[in-house]
């Protein structure tokens, strides 16, 4: 069974091929076969995935860093896999049959997912009946299987529950609709179902997971499946971030040996005091992001091995670092696209291709940094919150 640093290593070797078909990533709007080719022969779709079905079950330090490098390659590959990890990592609350249906029957398929309850579900004779249109669903187009929420109603219309409900992908019409300045080569579709029956065993209720009932973790050793859902999802959106500032700082520093300054009397830009500071204030920032993401890690990980529901305060923080840590990059990422002049709006220049990413992450829902900061403000004033996705 490989380990952190071997996982991480495994990444580490796929940059160069992946950052050369990073292009090629977004002209298609969605991953080469080949990258998910390489994702799977080095295993790294399984960092989350249960042991017990073929998976690693490592921990989310591995989740961040495997992610990380990943996207220092090519930033759509990282976001699909780090989401990806999350949904293999939710696959393991669900009811033991459908884990046995999805992982247990083949140990490297891939789950994409839409997670919010956009759709809509009806109780039938042994399970229910979904409908429904589901923006967002990044890598769909690799997938196997689809997670995607619905609201669920009851005879009357009202609504008794929200819940992920699993789905084969080929009972989805995926919709050409990605068509986007970041995170271009996702393939974040649009899928949608009409009347699809969704057996009963494929059903998880998102209430019921974020008060600690998880229905298919008992079997599982350890305690990654005990940890807190919320957290865990605003996970595995950030670390793609860390590895496309990364990314982008790298490239900056490569391009500077020998580059005037325009409109000054030939002066080289890495000799200028003004580029010192610039390329400290981004690393730093980088860095804060990692280490603000690996704390997070930490506390989401003890609760878990107290067997304990993790601290609603704590859970909410773990939002706001998140949402801190991408607007981190994103601002380290600014500094170095202004500081490119003229020459960094050109499509080869990778730090543009960094900064057109990171302002697609920053602007997701769940890393929106003003929308965080007012949830996690509102519970420093003992004010009540205003979501329940905490």
């Amino acid at each position: 069974m490989p380990d952190h640093n071997e996982m991480v290593a495994r990444a580490t070797e796929l940059i160069p091929a992946l950052r050369a078909r990073a292009a090629e990533t977004e002209q298609l709007r969605r991953l080469p076969k080949e990258n998910v080719a390489a994702l799977k022969a080095a295993g790294l779709f399984k960092v989350l995935q249960a042991r017990r079905y073929g998976g690693y079950q490592l921990s989310l330090h591995t989740h961040i860093d495997t992610v990380a490098e990943i996207a220092r390659g090519c930033g759509s590959t990282a976001w699909c896999m780090g989401v990806i990890h999350a949904h293999s990592w939710l696959m393991g609350s669900f009811p033991q049959a459908a884990q046995e249906e999805t992982y247990g029957a083949d140990p490297d398929v891939v789950i994409s997912a839409v997670v919010a309850p956009r759709g809509k579900a009806t109780p039938v004779d042994g399970g229910y009946v979904l409908s429904g249109f589901w923006p967002f669903a990044s890598g769909c187009q690799h997938s196997g299987w689809m997670l995607v929420g619905a609201q669920i109603l009851d005879k009357s219309g009202a609504t008794v529950d929200e819940a992920d409900l699993l789905v084969p992908t080929k009972d989805f019409a995926i919709q050409d609709d990605w068509k986007v300045v970041g995170l271009r080569g996702t393939g974040s579709c649009s899928v949608v179902a009409k009347d699809v029956f969704v057996p009963r065993h494929r059903y998880l209720s998102l209430p019921g997971i974020t008060g600690g009932n998880a229905p298919g973790a008992t079997p599982h050793e350890g305690s990654l499946y005990k940890s807190a859902v919320v957290p865990v999802l605003a996970m595995a959106l950030a670390p793609a971030a860390i590895g496309m500032a990364t990314g982008a700082l790298d490239a900056f520093i490569e391009r500077l040996p020998g580059r005037e300054i325009a409109y000054t009397n030939h002066e080289i830009q890495r000799d200028s005091p003004t580029a010192h500071r610039q390329v400290a204030d981004a690393s730093t920032k980088i860095r804060v992001a990692r280490l603000l993401l690996h704390g997070c890690a930490d506390e989401i990980a003890a609760a878990a091995e107290r067997g304990a529901i993790m601290e609603f305060n704590a859970r909410a923080r773990v939002r706001m670092d998140c949402a801190h840590a991408v607007r981190q990059c994103l601002d380290a990422v600014e500094t170095l696209y202004l500081a490119c002049g003229g020459s960094g709006i050109a499509e080869s220049n990778p730090v543009q291709r960094a900064w057109r990413d990171l302002h697609a992450v920053s602007m997701h829902g769940a890393s929106t940094l003003e929308t965080n900061q007012e949830m996690y403000g509102r519970l420093l004033l003992g004010l009540p919150p205003n979501t329940t996705l905490i």
